[in-house]
């Protein structure tokens, strides 16, 4: 009876083993495959900062405009806008 546990056990556990190794290979091959990030985003958040706790200012350049918006708990918030047009270099 008890043979045949660690009989199942050394013929199974390489075998898991090797499966798991086996999908871990192919999703890195496969990876870079897949639908992902698309190529022209019309909206980046360039920079964050923390003010307090629950409280966050980020830059946001939208459609060829930089946004200053802050972020808090009851919502965002658009504290200012610059009209001059930035590059939209959002391929990075």
């Amino acid at each position: 009876m008890m043979w045949t546990y660690i009989l199942k056990l050394v013929i199974m556990l390489p075998l898991v083993c090797g499966l798991m190794i086996g999908c871990l290979y192919l999703w890195r091959r496969l990876e870079s495959r897949m639908p992902g990030k698309p190529t022209a985003r019309t909206i980046a958040v360039r920079e964050t900062m923390m003010i307090s706790p629950g409280v966050k200012l980020a830059v946001v350049d939208f459609e060829g405009r930089r946004l200053l918006v802050s972020v808090n708990r009851a919502g965002v918030t658009l504290v200012d806008k610059s009209d001059a047009r930035v590059p939209t270099d959002f391929g990075q």
